[in-house]
């Protein structure tokens, strides 16, 4: 069974929560837009259910709840060094189903691709997560062609429906504060799309040799290197390494993990001035082949969820659900 509740109600059950928790989720940050007098919807804080966005896609994902933008991981000194404090408090997530799929990439990446990350581990570890339900696809989604647009994996679901929020909880411990609301009880599952209008195919005998593909060489002058889809994937893990000195103290400092990007330049340079993927059609090679080819081959699923957001973020209009459709295109060219 789950819960029906309007806002004042689930306020008290979301006050409860901040006692214990960090609650972050789609939140509305007025004016904070790329543009003049645009809104931007993002991750942040919250301590009310009128502060979640529910009716828009966020345009950045969940991802910098978990791994910061820029995170410190130690300060130092000439002869010591320090770890840097982690949040005690534990963690709640709003977040869709598909970026919940994302978090079981990130987790792969992070966790079980050899030794766990220790400074991932530490924040993971305190992360539960409430599932939001999608009544309609978005723009630019293509959730259903990935398999990503169903989740169970979920503390508790909720979906908003007019004024009433509909919940279905599977942690205990919050199913006895709803209890203790006097809240009514009704069948709830989580919505869920089953069409996008955007779809991508991707070809069964999709192999590296797509790589020679021409299809690549338009993004030699479409693409800026701007790294914006990068940032707002859900599934992006690339970060650089950056020791950051105090000016009253040369020798003292922190160094810090920071968000990088395998589309911008630097991003393959080696030591001896040698650099990879120089251009721009390179790189959105290696992302794309990342996202749906050579990931899926060692994890058995493709490390793409299908939000949309890089299409909805390019300042160039490049769509990476067409990327996509175009690799059976690529891979008639090169079989010749």
């Amino acid at each position: 069974m789950g819960y029906v509740a309007k806002n004042d109600i689930l306020d008290l059950f979301i006050a409860q929560l901040t006692k214990q928790y960090l609650i972050f989720a789609p939140k509305r940050f007025k004016n904070g837009g790329i543009y003049s007098d645009t809104d931007c919807i993002r991750y942040g804080e919250v301590t009310s259910i009128d502060q979640i966005v529910f009716d828009e896609k966020s345009e950045y994902s969940f991802k910098e709840t978990v791994l910061p933008v820029i995170q410190t991981l130690f300060f130092f000194t000439e002869g010591s060094t320090k770890e840097a404090d982690i949040t005690q408090k534990e963690i709640i997530v709003f977040l869709r189903s598909c970026d919940l799929h994302g978090m079981k990439r990130l987790d792969d990446m992070y966790l079980h691709n050899g030794p766990a990350d220790y400074y991932y581990q530490q924040i993971r570890s305190k992360v539960k997560f409430v599932l939001i339900g999608c009544e309609h696809s978005f723009e630019n989604c293509f959730c259903v062609s990935m398999g990503t647009n169903r989740c169970e994996n979920y503390e508790m679901s909720i979906d908003k429906s007019g004024e009433n929020y509909r919940i279905n909880c599977k942690n205990k411990d919050w199913k006895k504060q709803l209890s203790d609301l006097n809240l009514a009880e009704e069948p709830v599952a989580p919505s869920y799309v089953t069409e996008n209008l955007i779809q991508v195919s991707i070809p069964g005998n999709l192999e590296f040799t797509v790589a020679q593909s021409k299809i690549w060489d338009e993004y030699d002058s479409r693409c800026i290197n701007c790294g914006r889809c990068n940032f707002v994937c859900p599934t992006c893990t690339c970060f650089s390494m950056q020791d950051m000195y105090y000016s009253d103290n040369g020798k003292v400092g922190e160094r810090r993990r920071v968000w990088a990007s395998c589309m911008v330049d630097g991003f393959t340079d080696v030591a001896g001035g040698g650099s990879y993927r120089k251009k721009n059609g390179q790189r959105m090679r290696f992302k794309v082949l990342h996202k749906v080819y050579d990931y899926k081959k060692r994890n058995g699923y493709h490390m793409c969820v299908g939000c949309g957001r890089c299409d909805d973020i390019c300042p160039e209009y490049i769509s990476f659900s067409n990327c996509i459709n175009k690799l059976s295109e690529g891979m008639k060219e090169v079989s010749k």
